[in-house]
């Protein structure tokens, strides 16, 4: 839901939204604190995260402490290349996804786990999030060594289990293929178009329930990409 697309496509949405009250700004959760931390090595690390429209996933790890650097793109489908209007598309197979760069030595994998389930993304959408339709918008972790991957299996094991969510956990786990950094007008958007209907509606409330829910690693800058 970005470009042109958003001005006709927004309005649209914010209706549907009061008409259907599932379809409204998603509510935040208190996801279990993870029982299998990470063992992380001292050093900067990466992990990549798909959970819908990107603008909000960066939004949020931007303002997380830890966090150095936070870049929009594409991961998981074909080609040598992606761009917004191949992978709007919903069929290269791609994600809009976010590669967050963070320090083990003030915020975990798994706290960034937490974060993300907690605030971000509902794990039982499946290929969706929010007003947002198709696979490319779909909910997935892309461990980028083994500890993530058995960080994150654990996690979404104890998440199935946890009664936390009513419905089932769709949320999955995706091999590392190859990362696209998005269009430059996409990095930073919620913080260079603040009264975006969009940022106002459905991302503005995920900052909000960051800095609610976890004051203790919650930053008010903005981390750049």
């Amino acid at each position: 839901m970005k470009r042109a697309a958003a001005f006709i496509l927004i309005p649209l949405a914010l209706a549907a939204a009061y008409l259907h009250p599932a379809l409204a700004a998603e509510t935040a959760v208190n996801a279990p604190v993870p029982a299998r931390h990470a063992n992380e090595a001292a050093g900067l690390k990466t992990a990549i995260f798909a959970g819908g429209c990107f603008w909000g996933v960066e939004a949020v790890f931007s303002h997380v402490k830890g966090v150095t650097s936070a870049v929009s793109g594409y991961h998981g489908g074909a080609g040598t290349a992606a761009t917004y209007d191949q992978v709007s598309q919903g069929d290269t197979r791609h994600a809009e996804a976010v590669r967050v760069i963070y320090d083990p030595a003030v915020v975990r994998y798994d706290d960034l786990l937490r974060v993300f389930f907690s605030v971000i993304a509902d794990p039982t959408q499946l290929d969706r999030q929010g007003p947002d339709v198709g696979s490319q918008y779909r909910t997935a972790l892309v461990p980028m060594n083994e500890e993530q991957r058995q960080v994150a299996a654990a996690y979404l094991a104890q998440m199935a289990g946890s009664g936390v969510w009513r419905r089932p956990i769709v949320a999955r786990i995706e091999p590392f293929h190859r990362f696209f950094p998005a269009e430059p007008y996409h990095q930073d958007f919620a913080m260079r178009n603040p009264g975006h209907p969009y940022i106002t509606f459905w991302d503005a409330p995920k900052v909000a329930a960051l800095r609610r829910l976890f004051p203790a690693i919650y930053k008010g800058d903005f981390t750049p990409p």
